[in-house]
């Protein structure tokens, strides 16, 4: 994604990006002005996640690009010249965000360039996921209107489980970075010593680490059905979908097992419009 590109132009390159993706056919249901601030936030999100993983780039240069992107937040919501934040500007006008979301986001991306995550401890892992994925689930709420109390406790178990599913399916590339999100605790329970990526992974005992892992994902999942369940306000399709979506490729993943050599599992295009024309017909 260009970042010298217009805010116009990098709301069409996300809504691009993610065509044909759990998250873009949850967002094509939505109505335009929902629609635009939903690519904006996901284009935010791309920003500053390519800072993070921008391994060419030094911590350095990373953290002050980081800190740059704060300062913009920053001037957004104080009437200054926002800069980068730009992108982000109508949707904060139309749908109220809150400042600390985005920041929570950067806090989140600054926590992989600050050093790369290894075998985080619980409490570590927990607040990973809720910066980079949670926060961004505050985000979307906003905008898909839910009240602020049922929606944070969405946002709050639907990022983890989304966040959690995404680190089971990517442990083979965040690996090749040098990074390993499995709580430290469960590899000890393995029998697990905490040596290199490469050699963590590649240790059969690993499904053992990734299968308790989807179990705390399953208990998110189940929560957020359970809050989705009770028809709060909102436009609740989009995190629908992408709670059925993202559990089927869990779910997937459990039958697979995480033992090397792994296969990345993904949602066929067909399977994804049959759930969108189901939660369609049954919401």
């Amino acid at each position: 994604m260009n970042p010298n590109a217009t805010p116009a132009a990098l709301r069409s390159q996300a809504g691009a990006q993610v065509s044909g993706s759990s998250f873009y056919a949850g967002m094509r249901v939505l109505p335009r002005p929902e629609r635009e601030a939903m690519y904006a936030i996901y284009a935010f999100c791309r920003q500053v996640d390519d800072i993070a993983d921008d391994q060419g780039g030094d911590r350095a240069s990373r953290a002050a690009d980081l800190a740059a992107w704060r300062a913009d937040i920053d001037a957004l919501y104080a009437g200054g010249p926002p800069g980068r934040a730009a992108l982000v500007a109508e949707a904060v006008r139309r749908f109220d965000l809150d400042r600390a979301d985005f920041h929570a986001v950067i806090d989140g991306m600054a926590m992989d360039v600050a050093g790369d995550i290894r075998w985080p401890d619980a409490a570590t892992l927990d607040l990973y996921c809720d910066r980079v994925a949670s926060a961004v689930g505050r985000l979307s709420v906003r905008v898909f209107g839910m009240e602020r109390d049922v929606g944070d406790a969405l946002a709050h178990h639907l990022g983890r489980a989304l966040q959690l599913t995404n680190i089971l399916r990517d442990l083979d590339e965040d690996a090749t970075i040098g990074r390993v999100y499995l709580p430290r605790e469960e590899l000890t329970r393995a029998g697990i010593a905490p040596t290199t990526p490469a050699e963590v992974i590649a240790d059969a005992r690993v499904d053992i680490v990734a299968r308790a892992v989807a179990a705390q994902a399953h208990g998110h999942y189940g929560q957020a059905r359970a809050i989705l369940a009770n028809r709060p306000q909102g436009r609740l399709l989009a995190p629908r979908l992408m709670a059925a979506a993202y559990e089927k490729v869990l779910a997937r993943m459990e039958a697979v097992g995480w033992a090397p050599p792994r296969t990345r599992v993904r949602v066929s295009k067909p399977a994804l419009l049959l759930t969108v024309l189901r939660l369609s017909i049954f919401r």
